[in-house]
Protein backbone atom coordinates (compact mmCIF):
# COMPACT_ATOMS: atom_id res chain seq x y z
CA UNK A 1 0.00 0.00 0.00
CA UNK A 2 1.71 3.42 -0.92
CA UNK A 3 -1.06 5.77 0.34
CA UNK A 4 -3.88 5.47 3.08
CA UNK A 5 -6.60 7.40 3.64
CA UNK A 6 -9.25 8.17 6.52
CA UNK A 7 -11.14 5.40 7.34
CA UNK A 8 -9.01 2.56 5.78
CA UNK A 9 -8.26 -0.14 7.76
CA UNK A 10 -4.12 -0.86 7.89
CA UNK A 11 -1.71 -3.21 9.52
CA UNK A 12 0.41 -0.71 11.51
CA UNK A 13 3.94 -1.79 12.73
CA UNK A 14 4.20 -1.28 16.27
CA UNK A 15 7.54 0.98 17.20
CA UNK A 16 6.74 0.68 21.06
CA UNK A 17 4.08 -1.22 23.25
CA UNK A 18 3.93 -0.02 26.57
CA UNK A 19 2.50 -1.35 29.56
CA UNK A 20 1.36 -0.28 33.36
CA UNK A 21 0.93 -2.48 36.88
CA UNK A 22 -3.06 -1.49 36.66
CA UNK A 23 -3.56 -2.89 33.37
CA UNK A 24 -0.50 -4.78 32.51
CA UNK A 25 0.47 -8.42 32.23
CA UNK A 26 -1.62 -9.36 35.31
CA UNK A 27 -5.16 -8.90 32.96
CA UNK A 28 -5.36 -11.97 30.58
CA UNK A 29 -1.81 -10.69 28.61
CA UNK A 30 0.36 -12.88 30.67
CA UNK A 31 -2.36 -16.16 30.00
CA UNK A 32 -2.85 -15.07 26.68
CA UNK A 33 0.14 -15.70 25.88
CA UNK A 34 0.57 -18.44 27.52
CA UNK A 35 -1.98 -19.70 25.63
CA UNK A 36 -1.16 -19.18 22.33
CA UNK A 37 2.56 -20.52 22.83
CA UNK A 38 4.20 -16.98 22.15
CA UNK A 39 6.97 -15.11 23.07
CA UNK A 40 7.03 -11.42 22.97
CA UNK A 41 8.43 -10.36 19.42
CA UNK A 42 10.78 -8.03 20.79
CA UNK A 43 11.86 -7.50 24.14
CA UNK A 44 13.72 -4.27 23.82
CA UNK A 45 10.46 -2.76 22.15
CA UNK A 46 8.60 -3.22 25.39
CA UNK A 47 8.07 -1.14 28.32
CA UNK A 48 6.72 -1.69 31.12
CA UNK A 49 6.11 0.81 34.47
CA UNK A 50 4.80 0.14 37.58
CA UNK A 51 3.01 3.44 38.82
CA UNK A 52 -0.85 3.11 39.92
CA UNK A 53 0.41 0.61 43.24
CA UNK A 54 3.65 2.40 43.67
CA UNK A 55 4.47 2.81 46.55
CA UNK A 56 1.74 -0.51 47.39
CA UNK A 57 -0.65 1.01 50.20
CA UNK A 58 -1.60 -2.97 50.54
CA UNK A 59 -0.78 -6.74 50.21
CA UNK A 60 -3.23 -6.97 46.93
CA UNK A 61 -1.17 -4.03 45.01
CA UNK A 62 2.50 -4.96 46.82
CA UNK A 63 1.31 -8.39 44.90
CA UNK A 64 0.50 -6.65 41.59
CA UNK A 65 3.85 -4.78 41.42
CA UNK A 66 5.54 -8.18 42.48
CA UNK A 67 3.58 -10.04 39.41
CA UNK A 68 4.66 -7.21 36.71
CA UNK A 69 8.22 -6.68 38.04
CA UNK A 70 8.61 -10.79 37.73
CA UNK A 71 6.89 -11.23 34.53
CA UNK A 72 9.19 -8.22 32.86
CA UNK A 73 11.99 -10.22 34.14
CA UNK A 74 10.93 -13.90 33.01
CA UNK A 75 10.16 -12.50 29.73
CA UNK A 76 13.70 -10.31 29.61
CA UNK A 77 11.53 -6.94 29.22
CA UNK A 78 14.76 -4.98 30.52
CA UNK A 79 12.51 -1.93 30.27
CA UNK A 80 11.23 -1.89 33.06
CA UNK A 81 10.72 0.95 35.98
CA UNK A 82 9.42 0.88 39.61
CA UNK A 83 8.92 4.25 41.29
CA UNK A 84 10.04 5.83 38.59
CA UNK A 85 6.14 7.79 38.01
CA UNK A 86 3.70 7.51 35.97
CA UNK A 87 4.37 5.84 32.39
CA UNK A 88 3.14 8.81 30.33
CA UNK A 89 6.34 10.73 31.51
CA UNK A 90 8.28 8.27 32.13
CA UNK A 91 7.98 7.17 28.94
CA UNK A 92 9.17 10.86 27.78
CA UNK A 93 12.04 11.15 30.29
CA UNK A 94 13.60 7.78 29.19
CA UNK A 95 13.70 8.34 25.72
CA UNK A 96 11.03 6.01 24.21
CA UNK A 97 9.00 8.29 22.31
CA UNK A 98 10.66 9.55 19.08
CA UNK A 99 8.57 11.61 16.13
CA UNK A 100 6.89 9.98 13.51
CA UNK A 101 6.92 6.68 14.83
CA UNK A 102 3.74 4.33 16.66
CA UNK A 103 3.33 3.71 20.00
CA UNK A 104 0.85 1.72 21.83
CA UNK A 105 -0.14 1.33 25.32
CA UNK A 106 -2.81 -0.40 27.93
CA UNK A 107 -3.48 3.09 29.24
CA UNK A 108 -5.80 5.51 27.65
CA UNK A 109 -3.36 8.56 27.96
CA UNK A 110 -0.97 6.79 25.96
CA UNK A 111 -2.26 9.34 23.56
CA UNK A 112 -0.06 11.85 25.60
CA UNK A 113 3.38 11.09 23.18
CA UNK A 114 1.33 12.99 20.04
CA UNK A 115 2.93 16.42 21.57
CA UNK A 116 6.33 14.73 20.31
CA UNK A 117 4.31 13.92 17.04
CA UNK A 118 3.91 10.26 17.53
CA UNK A 119 0.81 8.23 16.92
CA UNK A 120 -0.02 7.33 19.86
CA UNK A 121 -3.20 5.80 21.51
CA UNK A 122 -4.85 3.46 24.44
CA UNK A 123 -5.29 -0.02 23.31
CA UNK A 124 -7.23 -3.44 25.30
CA UNK A 125 -5.47 -6.04 27.14
CA UNK A 126 -6.42 -8.62 24.21
CA UNK A 127 -5.33 -6.43 21.23
CA UNK A 128 -2.29 -5.86 23.60
CA UNK A 129 -1.54 -9.79 23.79
CA UNK A 130 -1.62 -9.49 19.59
CA UNK A 131 0.85 -6.39 19.35
CA UNK A 132 3.64 -8.44 21.76
CA UNK A 133 3.05 -12.12 19.84
CA UNK A 134 3.57 -10.05 16.46
CA UNK A 135 4.57 -6.68 17.07
CA UNK A 136 1.79 -6.02 14.86
CA UNK A 137 -1.86 -4.26 15.37
CA UNK A 138 -4.25 -3.38 13.27
CA UNK A 139 -6.06 0.02 12.82
CA UNK A 140 -8.93 1.92 11.19
CA UNK A 141 -7.13 5.81 9.80
CA UNK A 142 -8.88 8.25 11.80
CA UNK A 143 -10.57 11.11 10.67
CA UNK A 144 -8.78 14.30 12.35
CA UNK A 145 -10.71 16.98 13.77
CA UNK A 146 -8.20 20.41 12.95
CA UNK A 147 -8.19 22.37 16.17
CA UNK A 148 -6.48 25.73 15.94
CA UNK A 149 -5.47 27.82 18.43
CA UNK A 150 -4.77 31.57 17.73
CA UNK A 151 -2.99 34.34 19.39
CA UNK A 152 -1.23 34.76 23.48
CA UNK A 153 -2.61 33.56 26.20
CA UNK A 154 -2.71 35.87 28.99
CA UNK A 155 -0.81 35.37 32.55
CA UNK A 156 -2.76 32.93 34.35
CA UNK A 157 -3.99 31.00 31.34
CA UNK A 158 -2.13 27.73 31.09
CA UNK A 159 -2.66 24.44 28.34
CA UNK A 160 -4.90 22.95 30.76
CA UNK A 161 -7.46 25.50 30.30
CA UNK A 162 -7.04 25.44 26.49
CA UNK A 163 -7.48 21.68 26.82
CA UNK A 164 -10.58 22.15 28.98
CA UNK A 165 -11.60 24.56 26.66
CA UNK A 166 -11.53 22.57 23.36
CA UNK A 167 -13.03 19.62 25.39
CA UNK A 168 -16.13 21.67 26.15
CA UNK A 169 -16.87 22.79 22.45
CA UNK A 170 -16.12 18.87 21.81
CA UNK A 171 -18.05 17.43 24.52
CA UNK A 172 -16.76 13.84 25.99
CA UNK A 173 -17.80 11.75 23.16
CA UNK A 174 -16.84 14.43 20.44
CA UNK A 175 -13.98 13.42 19.06
CA UNK A 176 -14.19 9.26 19.37
CA UNK A 177 -12.33 7.47 16.94
CA UNK A 178 -10.93 10.58 15.80
CA UNK A 179 -7.31 12.15 16.03
CA UNK A 180 -7.32 16.02 17.53
CA UNK A 181 -4.26 17.82 15.39
CA UNK A 182 -4.08 20.97 17.74
CA UNK A 183 -2.40 23.58 15.38
CA UNK A 184 -2.17 27.63 15.58
CA UNK A 185 0.06 30.16 17.10
CA UNK A 186 -0.61 29.61 20.07
CA UNK A 187 0.33 25.81 19.67
CA UNK A 188 3.49 26.94 18.24
CA UNK A 189 4.74 29.22 21.06
CA UNK A 190 3.87 26.77 23.93
CA UNK A 191 6.76 24.44 25.61
CA UNK A 192 7.01 20.88 25.53
CA UNK A 193 5.64 20.56 29.13
CA UNK A 194 2.05 22.36 28.17
CA UNK A 195 2.15 20.25 24.69
CA UNK A 196 1.68 17.27 26.52
CA UNK A 197 -1.01 18.00 28.39
CA UNK A 198 -3.05 18.87 25.44
CA UNK A 199 -2.35 15.69 23.89
CA UNK A 200 -2.71 13.90 27.12
CA UNK A 201 -6.47 14.99 27.31
CA UNK A 202 -7.13 14.11 24.00
CA UNK A 203 -8.52 11.33 24.96
CA UNK A 204 -10.84 13.07 27.26
CA UNK A 205 -12.70 13.79 24.25
CA UNK A 206 -12.67 10.22 23.05
CA UNK A 207 -9.96 10.90 20.95
CA UNK A 208 -7.71 8.28 19.01
CA UNK A 209 -4.54 10.36 19.04
CA UNK A 210 -3.58 13.64 19.98
CA UNK A 211 -1.34 15.20 17.78
CA UNK A 212 0.36 18.41 17.33
CA UNK A 213 3.04 19.15 14.67
CA UNK A 214 7.11 18.32 14.17
CA UNK A 215 8.26 21.89 14.87
CA UNK A 216 11.48 23.86 16.07
CA UNK A 217 9.91 23.66 19.77
CA UNK A 218 10.41 19.67 18.92
CA UNK A 219 13.28 19.62 17.34
CA UNK A 220 14.97 21.47 20.20
CA UNK A 221 13.33 19.10 22.94
CA UNK A 222 14.70 16.12 21.40
CA UNK A 223 17.99 17.45 20.97
CA UNK A 224 18.18 18.76 23.96
CA UNK A 225 17.44 15.86 26.13
CA UNK A 226 18.04 12.96 23.87
CA UNK A 227 20.94 14.39 21.13
CA UNK A 228 18.91 13.31 18.49
CA UNK A 229 18.84 16.05 15.31
CA UNK A 230 17.17 13.81 12.29
CA UNK A 231 14.44 16.31 10.57
CA UNK A 232 10.99 14.57 11.21
CA UNK A 233 8.97 17.45 9.35
CA UNK A 234 8.10 15.00 6.74
CA UNK A 235 5.18 13.50 9.33
CA UNK A 236 3.60 16.87 9.41
CA UNK A 237 -0.01 17.04 7.86
CA UNK A 238 0.08 17.90 4.44
CA UNK A 239 -1.03 21.63 3.38
CA UNK A 240 -4.33 20.47 1.55
CA UNK A 241 -5.06 17.79 4.00
CA UNK A 242 -8.57 17.01 4.56
CA UNK A 243 -10.45 17.46 8.22
CA UNK A 244 -13.35 16.27 9.46
CA UNK A 245 -14.00 19.22 11.08
CA UNK A 246 -12.28 22.41 11.99
CA UNK A 247 -12.36 24.47 15.53
CA UNK A 248 -10.98 27.71 15.43
CA UNK A 249 -10.11 29.53 18.99
CA UNK A 250 -8.64 32.70 20.02
CA UNK A 251 -6.29 32.06 22.91
CA UNK A 252 -6.62 36.04 23.80
CA UNK A 253 -10.12 35.82 25.07
CA UNK A 254 -9.65 32.24 27.06
CA UNK A 255 -9.85 32.66 30.98
CA UNK A 256 -9.23 30.09 33.51
CA UNK A 257 -11.56 27.29 32.99
CA UNK A 258 -12.79 24.33 35.55
CA UNK A 259 -14.40 21.12 34.60
CA UNK A 260 -16.84 20.77 37.33
CA UNK A 261 -17.92 17.01 38.92
CA UNK A 262 -18.96 14.81 37.36
CA UNK A 263 -17.47 14.90 33.33
CA UNK A 264 -14.75 16.84 32.28
CA UNK A 265 -16.96 18.61 29.47
CA UNK A 266 -18.77 20.12 32.54
CA UNK A 267 -16.48 23.41 31.85
CA UNK A 268 -17.18 26.70 33.15
CA UNK A 269 -14.83 29.81 33.62
CA UNK A 270 -13.52 29.39 37.58
CA UNK A 271 -14.57 33.53 38.33
CA UNK A 272 -17.96 31.94 36.87
CA UNK A 273 -17.94 29.08 39.69
CA UNK A 274 -18.65 30.56 43.26
CA UNK A 275 -17.99 29.69 47.11
CA UNK A 276 -16.95 26.23 46.16
CA UNK A 277 -15.27 25.02 49.46
CA UNK A 278 -12.26 22.53 49.51
CA UNK A 279 -11.03 20.24 50.99
CA UNK A 280 -8.04 19.17 49.58
CA UNK A 281 -5.50 20.32 46.18
CA UNK A 282 -3.95 18.02 44.20
CA UNK A 283 -0.99 19.13 42.25
CA UNK A 284 0.79 16.05 40.22
CA UNK A 285 -0.07 13.61 37.13
CA UNK A 286 0.74 12.68 34.25
CA UNK A 287 -1.20 15.91 33.09
CA UNK A 288 -0.68 18.24 36.14
CA UNK A 289 2.49 17.62 37.57
CA UNK A 290 5.15 18.32 34.90
CA UNK A 291 8.21 20.69 35.70
CA UNK A 292 6.63 23.90 34.31
CA UNK A 293 3.68 22.98 36.32
CA UNK A 294 5.44 22.94 39.39
CA UNK A 295 7.41 25.81 38.83
CA UNK A 296 4.42 28.14 37.90
CA UNK A 297 2.48 26.96 41.35
CA UNK A 298 6.02 27.24 42.77
CA UNK A 299 6.07 30.93 41.67
CA UNK A 300 2.29 31.53 42.79
CA UNK A 301 3.34 30.41 45.96
CA UNK A 302 6.70 31.46 46.73
CA UNK A 303 6.87 33.15 50.18
CA UNK A 304 2.79 32.73 51.13
CA UNK A 305 0.83 29.88 52.89
CA UNK A 306 -1.55 27.57 51.77
CA UNK A 307 -4.83 27.71 53.74
CA UNK A 308 -4.27 25.62 57.13
CA UNK A 309 -8.08 24.14 57.29
CA UNK A 310 -7.07 22.03 53.48
CA UNK A 311 -4.45 19.68 52.68
CA UNK A 312 -2.37 20.68 49.19
CA UNK A 313 -0.67 17.44 47.95
CA UNK A 314 2.32 17.81 45.22
CA UNK A 315 3.18 14.61 43.14
CA UNK A 316 6.28 15.38 40.35
CA UNK A 317 4.83 13.68 37.39
CA UNK A 318 8.09 11.37 37.33
CA UNK A 319 11.44 10.81 39.86
CA UNK A 320 13.15 12.58 37.29
CA UNK A 321 11.00 15.85 37.40
CA UNK A 322 11.43 15.24 40.88
CA UNK A 323 14.88 15.60 41.12
CA UNK A 324 14.81 18.00 38.80
CA UNK A 325 12.37 20.32 41.13
CA UNK A 326 14.07 19.50 44.40
CA UNK A 327 17.81 20.51 42.48
CA UNK A 328 15.70 23.96 41.73
CA UNK A 329 14.61 24.71 44.86
CA UNK A 330 11.11 24.12 43.48
CA UNK A 331 10.07 21.59 45.96
CA UNK A 332 11.43 23.70 48.97
CA UNK A 333 9.38 26.65 47.81
CA UNK A 334 5.94 24.50 48.02
CA UNK A 335 7.07 22.60 51.26
CA UNK A 336 7.61 26.25 52.88
CA UNK A 337 3.80 27.31 51.41
CA UNK A 338 2.78 24.17 53.84
CA UNK A 339 2.37 21.64 50.56
CA UNK A 340 3.44 17.86 51.48
CA UNK A 341 5.20 16.47 48.86
CA UNK A 342 4.85 13.00 47.13
CA UNK A 343 6.59 10.48 45.68
CA UNK A 344 6.24 10.42 42.11
CA UNK A 345 2.61 8.34 41.57
CA UNK A 346 -0.69 7.42 39.73
CA UNK A 347 -2.20 6.78 43.60
CA UNK A 348 -3.89 9.95 44.12
CA UNK A 349 -5.27 10.23 40.35
CA UNK A 350 -7.48 7.23 40.73
CA UNK A 351 -8.26 6.77 44.10
CA UNK A 352 -6.02 3.89 44.86
CA UNK A 353 -3.55 5.50 47.25
CA UNK A 354 -1.92 8.31 48.20
CA UNK A 355 -4.53 11.19 48.52
CA UNK A 356 -8.24 9.41 48.57
CA UNK A 357 -10.92 11.80 49.61
CA UNK A 358 -13.45 10.88 51.96
CA UNK A 359 -17.44 11.72 51.56
CA UNK A 360 -18.92 15.07 50.82
CA UNK A 361 -15.18 16.29 50.31
CA UNK A 362 -14.03 18.31 47.39
CA UNK A 363 -10.92 18.00 45.89
CA UNK A 364 -9.38 20.38 42.95
CA UNK A 365 -6.95 18.45 41.01
CA UNK A 366 -4.55 18.90 38.11
CA UNK A 367 -5.53 15.65 36.76
CA UNK A 368 -7.18 14.23 33.95
CA UNK A 369 -10.67 13.06 34.80
CA UNK A 370 -13.07 13.56 37.24
CA UNK A 371 -15.78 10.58 36.89
CA UNK A 372 -18.08 10.18 39.71
CA UNK A 373 -15.83 8.27 42.86
CA UNK A 374 -12.31 9.33 40.66
CA UNK A 375 -10.30 10.45 43.90
CA UNK A 376 -12.61 8.36 46.90
CA UNK A 377 -15.55 8.23 48.33
CA UNK A 378 -18.62 8.46 45.37
CA UNK A 379 -19.95 11.35 47.25
CA UNK A 380 -16.65 13.53 46.83
CA UNK A 381 -16.39 15.96 43.98
CA UNK A 382 -13.45 16.63 42.06
CA UNK A 383 -12.86 20.17 39.82
CA UNK A 384 -10.19 19.65 37.39
CA UNK A 385 -8.08 22.95 37.02
CA UNK A 386 -4.83 24.12 35.89
CA UNK A 387 -1.62 24.34 38.27
CA UNK A 388 -2.08 27.64 38.56
CA UNK A 389 -5.54 27.29 39.80
CA UNK A 390 -4.84 24.89 42.00
CA UNK A 391 -2.24 27.16 43.26
CA UNK A 392 -4.64 29.79 44.04
CA UNK A 393 -7.32 28.01 45.44
CA UNK A 394 -4.48 26.17 47.87
CA UNK A 395 -4.01 29.84 49.20
CA UNK A 396 -8.03 30.94 49.86
CA UNK A 397 -9.30 27.12 50.47
CA UNK A 398 -12.04 27.83 47.76
CA UNK A 399 -12.26 27.66 43.76
CA UNK A 400 -9.80 30.62 43.10
CA UNK A 401 -9.44 32.56 40.49
CA UNK A 402 -5.27 32.23 39.54
CA UNK A 403 -5.10 36.04 37.75
CA UNK A 404 -6.10 37.39 41.82
CA UNK A 405 -2.04 36.59 42.74
CA UNK A 406 -0.54 37.94 39.64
Amino acid sequence: MTSIKADDIVWVNVDKAMMDDILGPRVEIADNLVKMGAKIWDPQKVVIVSDHYTPPANIKQANIVKFTRDWASENKVSNYYEFAGPCHQVMVDKGHVVPGTVVVGTDSHTTTYGALTCFSSGIGSTEMSGVLATGQIWMKVPQTIHINWDGELHPGVMAKDVSLHTIKHLGHAGATYKSMEYDGSSIRHMIMDERMCLSNMAVEAGAKAGIIGYDQITAEYMKRRFGITDDFSQFNSDADANYIQTLNFDASQLVPQVACPHEVDNVFNVVDVNDVKVNQVYIGSCTGGRYHDLKMAAELLKGKTVEPTIRVLVSPASKDIYNECLKDGILSILADAGCIILGSTCGACLGVHSGNIGDHEVCVSTTNRNFLGRMGSKSSGVYLVSPLTAAATALTGKLTDPRKFL
